[in-house]
Formats: structure tokens, sequence, C-alpha cells
């Protein structure tokens, strides 16, 4: 089949491989002039269990508080009614899996296809000898026995499938991570040691490159106008008549909604900022060796090489490029708190925004779209990187007819 990709993030480049290597022609249209250049930029980078990454589903954090200095969720000035609906029926399912204490439908379609997504990421990482920046283990700091009551769904989605999760008290989390800050108050961590942490941008480069081995053809710095059907096609601004394609996958993160609203589906799809910033090693000994995250603030910290990547925050109807000076600053205490003289702030600091586009169930959409012709693979939100190689084989899979290895309850756009 002659298929054409919207968009060249992680969700467009891993979709682009999986269909090349079933031997479809393909094309990706991307708007910037590289891959991996917005979303994928300069993730927090933790991979499994990615239900753990803040914010990736209802439930896999406290219930957000909006207003006040410890509010870990930003308002805008500009919000749109869209994005507050989205906020209510989001903020009803954390609640929802609050009163429970049991991990809901949608918490565990994305854990089912984050475990199936982190072993295509060790199948393609193996098999094509991809090296880039990466650490196995995951550490959650309780600051407070309270901290770990909100958390009470995630666990058990991840002991029902069989991850390892330890309990430890202070020490024991010390031994792990030995430059933690002993001044740090802790009441005791959870340690999950087949946690993974990794630079989605690198992988993302890596794997373009195999794609374009496979005859994958990138055509950076075009803009969709808009999609097609009946045929099937892409028109891009600046030409007359659309290109037809026998299918089109959308994964343009969250200019998606746009795209689709011509033809009918609308989604409830809404850009949630967070923000990373990067430094260079100071004092190995004063780093995270792995992935660290602070319960209490929703704040990750992950080893990346020789850098150390702090990612948190939450923003919503926020127009502006920059992060929520709350937000930077949050960050920056978090980790100032927790390892102390770990990095450099002299130079060679990088300061990152990044819109996560999600949905307000969780999960994201992968399969069939309404519009005969057009497939999405889209709203992963905070687990883009994490759940990028399972969706992208199972959409592939879905594409040729074939039954895909994983079950797709929980993941199709019918449920909205």
């Amino acid at each position: 089949m002659k298929i054409a990709i919207v968009g060249a993030g992680v969700i467009g480049v891993t979709t682009a491989y999986e269909l090349a290597l079933d031997g479809h022609t393909v094309t990706v249209f991307e708007q910037r002039s590289a891959t991996a250049e917005e979303a994928s930029f300069a993730t927090g980078g933790l991979l499994a269990p990615a239900v753990l990454d803040p914010w990736s589903a209802p439930g896999t954090a406290r219930t957000p508080a909006v207003l006040g200095r410890h509010a870990t969720l930003h308002l805008g000035r500009s919000i749109s009614l869209a994005e507050l609906s989205w906020l209510r029926r989001w903020r009803r399912a954390a609640r929802a899996s609050a009163r429970t204490g049991a991990p809901l439908p949608p918490l565990v379609a994305l854990e089912r296809l984050a475990r199936y997504s982190h072993a295509r990421l060790q199948h393609l990482t193996e098999s094509l000898d991809l090296v880039f920046e990466r650490s196995t283990g995951t550490l959650l700091l309780l600051r407070t026995p309270q901290d770990a009551q909100g958390l009470a769904p995630v666990l058990k989605a991840l002991r029902d499938a069989g991850t390892a999760v330890r309990e430890l008290d202070a020490d024991a989390a010390r031994t792990i991570e030995p430059g933690l800050s002993p001044s740090l108050p802790l009441s005791g961590a959870l340690h999950l040691p087949e946690g993974m942490a990794g630079n989605c941008r690198q992988f993302a480069l890596l794997l373009r490159q195999a794609a374009q081995q496979r005859g994958t053809q990138f055509e950076f710095g075009t803009r969709i106008a808009r999609l097609t059907s009946a045929p099937a096609g892409v028109q891009l601004e600046g030409e007359s008549t659309p290109r037809p394609f026998d299918a089109v996958v959308l994964c343009a993160g969250v200019q998606s909604a746009a795209l689709l609203q011509p033809l009918g589906p609308r989604l409830p799809l809404v850009a949630l900022y967070g923000s990373s910033i990067s430094a260079p090693l100071r004092e190995e000994l004063h780093a995270p060796l792995a992935a660290v995250v602070d319960v209490q603030t929703q704040t990750t910290m992950a080893r990346l090489g020789q850098r150390v990547r702090v990612s948190g925050g939450a923003e919503l109807g926020r127009s502006t490029p920059q992060a929520h000076p709350q937000t930077l600053g949050t960050l920056y205490r978090v980790l100032g708190e927790c390892f102390p003289g770990g990095i450099s702030h002299a130079s060679g600091l990088q300061m990152w925004r990044g819109a996560r586009p999600m949905l307000p169930d969780g999960p994201p959409m992968v399969g069939q779209s309404a519009v005969p012709g057009l497939w999405l693979n889209l709203g992963h939100g905070a687990s883009g990187w994490a759940l990028a190689c399972g969706s992208a084989r199972a959409l592939a899979d879905q594409i040729a007819g074939k039954t895909p290895d994983i079950d797709l309850e929980g993941l199709g756009a019918q449920r909205f």
C-alpha cells in the first residue's frame, strides 16, 4: 500500500518504520525541519512503567490542585470552553479512581499497551543495534505516608500485571540512589527494578534512519492544509490538488484535532504543556543514577548519559512559549532538595516546554477512524515515548488486516 503519515515525532517515526517493515511505500509529512522537534524533543524520559509518569492518565497522580502556591496544574488566561470541559472529565475520572482504590479500565488498557510497547522497544533496540542514552531502575520517593495513597490504583495495576514493586525505607532508598540528599525527609520509597528511562529524541533519530533504509520518504517543512477522503489523501499548503494515498495515518499530536474536524470527527484532545530542564553533570556521586520520581510534586528526575533531566508541570490554556515561572521554580527546587550539587548551573542548561496531546481518559487512540482510509495514532499524552513502539506495531497489524498481538480494547476512536 501507498501510505502517508502526518507527523514525524516519535509516534510518526515508529509508525513509519513498522509500516515500511511490512513492505508498504511510506511518506512522512512534517511541518518542522527535523524529526522529534516538538512533543518528542526533551521529554522526561521515563519509559517503564509508563503509568508512573505523572499525568499519563487519571489516577496516576493525585487529583490536581489548580489554585494556591502548591498548585500542580496551572490554567492560562486564554483557556477555552473545550479545555475546561476536558479538565472536568479528567478530574472526574481521577476522583473515580481515588474512590475505588482500584485501576479503572482506561488505566488497565494503558498499562497493557505500555508493557507491549516496552517489549517491542527492546526488540527494535537489539535487532537494529540502536545505541541511545538510557538507564535502568525507577525509584519513587515518598516524602510522607500520604504520598503512597494516591498511587494505590497504579500499584495494583502494576502488580496485577506482574511488575516487581519493592517497598523500601529511607535508608534502603539511599542505597539505591546514594546521591539523594541526607537531609531530604523521606518516609520511604518504592523501587521498580525493571523501570527504564531513555533519550526519546535520540531513539527517534536512529529509527528514522532505519525507516529511510527501508525506503521511507520524509518531507520536512511541509504543512498539511487538509485531509481528504474518498480517496484518502493529503493536500499540502501551496499545492492546488491533494496527493492521493491508499491510507493516511494521523500522528500529528495536538494539531490532529483541527485536521480531523472538517471531516466530521471531533476529538476531546487538548495540549497539556509540560517542561523540562536538562543540565550537565557536575558531580556524579551527587546525581541520580537512573530515574527518580518525586510523588509529592509529580516531578521526574532522570539520568541521561552525562546529563540530568528534571521534568514536570502541567499547564492548560497557555499560548506563550515560555514555561510557567512556578513550574520552573518547582523543577529547580525539587532537584536541589533531592540531588544538591549534582548538576552544573554555569553552562549547558537546556530549558524546554512541550505539548502533551491528551485525551480525558488517558489512553491514546490507535486504529481506524470513522473516515474511510484514515487511521489514528494519537493522544498519547505524557507517555508518548513509552507507548510509541507498541502503538505503531499494533496499528501496522490492523492496516495489514492482521489481529494485533495485544488486546486493543479501550484504545479505539469509537469510545468518544
